[in-house]
This record gives structure tokens, sequence and C-alpha cells, in this order.
């Protein structure tokens, strides 16, 4: 199978489509003039996996020195209880105070939201009615030999 085969079409995304995609969607989040935090579901502790620039100009934060660290600690003082306690929540947003790293404060409308699972789906109808064609006319090929 080429994982990189970008011709192919009616099945699951190519490797490189799915790339094309990913780097679309970061450049839109990039471009978003709404700060936008990016958490690692995956840590127990939720670590800034990203930064938009919007997030970084409103609270003088680099992508690169918040990375890996927890969002409490950038901005909510080190209250990571806060943070743990709006993440519990299924939906979340609320007004609530952070400060930038210069120490200012800074009243924002949080809305958290958690993705837990993606179901990808691909028709496979088409495949399946090729493969019983193609099964069929073997069938004659291998009686007569």
């Amino acid at each position: 199978m080429d994982f990189f085969d970008t011709g192919r079409r009616g099945g699951a995304p190519s490797l490189s489509r799915l790339l094309a995609e990913a780097a679309m969607a970061r450049a839109a989040l990039g471009a978003c003039p709404c700060p936008i935090a990016i958490l690692d579901a995956a840590s127990p502790s939720r670590p800034v996996a990203y930064l938009n620039d919007a997030f970084q100009a409103l609270f003088g934060i680099r992508g690169e020195e918040a990375v890996g660290k927890a969002l409490g600690a950038l901005i909510f003082r080190g209250d990571e209880a806060l943070l743990h306690r709006m993440l519990a929540e299924s939906a979340f947003s609320r007004p609530v105070r952070a400060w930038s790293k210069d120490g200012t404060l800074r009243p924002v409308q949080l809305s958290l939201g958690a993705l837990r699972w993606v179901a990808s789906f691909a028709d496979r109808s088409e495949a399946e009615k090729l493969q019983s064609e193609l099964d069929a006319m073997r069938a004659p090929a291998a009686k007569a030999a």
C-alpha cells in the first residue's frame, strides 16, 4: 500500500492529504483572531500543545516557552486546581480572570471543549462489489487449471 498515493479516489485519504489538511488547520488556527490554546488531552496534567498568535499577543507568552507547561501555571497564577475544575465540566464557557506574562489582569471569556473520540467511516461498498466481481472471474480460471 502506498501511503503517499495522492491520486487515490474513493477510499480513505492518503497520508499526504492528511498532512496537507493538518497544515491547513494549523494555518487557520494561526490566523484566527481569537486566542486559542490547545492542551494535550493524553496527559493527565493537560500541558499546552499549541498556542496561536492571538493567544501569544494577548498574554505575551511565546509558544516555545509555553509548550509542555501547564496552562494554569501560565495564565492562572499557578492555580492548576481551577483549570482542572473547568476541564472537568462537559462544556465550559464563562468569564474568568487570567494574567499575562507581565502580570496584567486579563478578564476573558473562556470556552473549553474536549474531543473524546473521532469515528471515521469510508464507504467500502464499491470496493466490496469489485472484489466480488474479481473473485467470480478468477473462479472459472482456477477450475480450468
